[in-house]
């Protein structure tokens, strides 16, 4: 199933292009970053004609506040936190070197399906597209013409705006069919105007996204949560007991008042403090764990995610241990 859009016509695996002058490139990254940023989606520096972020070259476990930017946020600050749609702050990234640039869905308001093809000589040839279009035609539905970047590698990329209702959508694999990825929230794309290992990334079809279609928001909602049982505490009495009761309260409060994109930050942040209690034996690691999943959970959090990024931040705050007086 062809569509008009479509170059039925192109190659799957494209020739590496010859080399450039480094100047130009610089300045054509440069160029497509701010034309990206122009429409409200939010870039950072991948390692030049790599797929990976640039920076922070460290991850949230290994993380000591030494970087500036770590230590100016007072956290660990990941590639989503640093994209920005500033101008300022992307000349400054861009006129330094060559690094390919990412787009971090989530921020930008983007849903991205990723549509692979197939390596080598594969048993049908299918594509992700043929498989996604299956998908459409059995929802009684087409694919209407969005915006679209040609990946290195020949897939295709198609973007979507987020639907302003609902479930925050996250990544997936392999949800829709083989073949077929998607990046929402927590997840990036890269850019057209970059290259991974020699392969450009261009842009196909220059139009706005179209928003994501029902039926597709519909097959990418995450399943609901499991109901939650109230957690309690047995701190016991005293002065001990009711500054670590406060403590909890609000970190608690910390995670289920974050805003939709900081609150795995915001949970990060609050297993760090309370490890620190746990490290410094007023807390039980097994409550501070139960509490933080409960609120996580509130907050609208996913249980991988939720149980990945308590663990991490517990390890970090056990580094710091933090005493309570009796």
């Amino acid at each position: 199933m062809r569509h008009r859009w479509w170059r039925a016509d192109r190659p799957r695996h494209r020739p590496r292009p010859p080399p450039t002058r480094l100047g130009d490139t610089v300045t054509d990254l440069l160029a497509a970053a701010l034309g990206h940023a122009e429409r409200g989606w939010h870039v950072f520096p991948l390692r030049p004609d790599d797929k990976r972020p640039a920076f922070p070259d460290h991850p949230a476990d290994d993380c000591t506040g030494r970087d500036p930017r770590c230590r100016a946020a007072g956290r660990h600050l990941g590639w989503e936190l640093r994209a920005t749609t500033d101008p300022d702050r992307i000349r400054r990234a861009w006129s330094a070197r060559p690094y390919g640039i990412g787009l971090a869905c989530g921020p930008s308001g983007l849903v991205v399906v990723d549509l692979d093809v197939p390596k080598g000589n594969g048993p049908d040839g299918s594509t992700g597209l043929d498989v996604l279009a299956e998908l459409a035609a059995a929802h009684k539905a087409g694919i209407e013409a969005t915006y679209t970047v040609t990946t290195g590698r020949c897939g295709t990329h198609l973007y979507y705006r987020h639907p302003d209702h609902g479930p925050a959508l996250r990544n997936t694999a392999g949800t829709l069919g083989p073949m077929v990825d998607t990046r929402a929230h927590g997840g990036y794309v890269v850019a057209a105007g970059s290259a991974v290992a020699g392969r450009p990334y261009t842009l196909d079809l220059d139009t706005d996204p179209a928003p994501l279609p029902a039926w597709l928001a519909a097959l990418l909602a995450p399943a609901p949560l499991p109901p939650q049982r109230p957690v309690v505490v047995d701190l016991g009495t005293g002065r001990r007991a009711a500054y670590v009761d406060a403590a909890i309260r609000a970190q608690v409060a910390e995670v289920t008042g974050a805003t939709s994109g900081g609150r795995n930050h915001a949970l990060y942040r609050s297993a760090v403090a309370l490890g620190q209690l746990v490290a410094g034996g007023a807390l039980a690691e097994a409550d501070a764990t139960a509490v933080l999943t409960e609120a996580a959970h509130t907050a609208g959090l996913r249980p991988v995610e939720t149980a990945r990024t308590i663990a991490s931040g517990l390890r970090a705050g056990a580094r710091r241990p933090r005493k309570v007086a009796a």
